[in-house]
C-alpha cells in the first residue's frame, strides 16, 4: 500500500515513516523509563534521514545471496 507513495514523493514518505517510528519509540521509551529521548519532529526526521543512509549503506555492503 505505501509503494504509490514512495514512488510519488521520490522516498521521501519513508523518512517520515521512519521518523514517525522513533518518535513512537521515544514516547514508549518514557513511559517504561529507559534512556531514549528525541526532542521533536525535525530531530527525528534527522535521524530518520541517518537511518537511511546507514540502512542504504549496509545494503550495498552486503547484497543478498538469492
Amino acid at each position: 500500500l505505501s509503494l504509490p507513495l514512495l514512488i510519488l514523493t521520490l522516498g521521501l514518505f519513508t523518512l517520515v515513516i521512519n521518523a514517525l517510528m522513533l518518535l513512537l519509540t521515544s514516547w514508549l521509551s518514557d513511559k517504561l523509563d529507559l534512556s531514549f529521548h528525541v526532542e521533536g519532529f525535525w530531530t527525528a526526521v534527522l535521524g530518520g534521514l541517518i537511518i537511511s543512509i546507514v540502512s542504504w549503506a549496509l545494503n550495498m555492503a552486503l547484497p543478498d545471496k538469492d
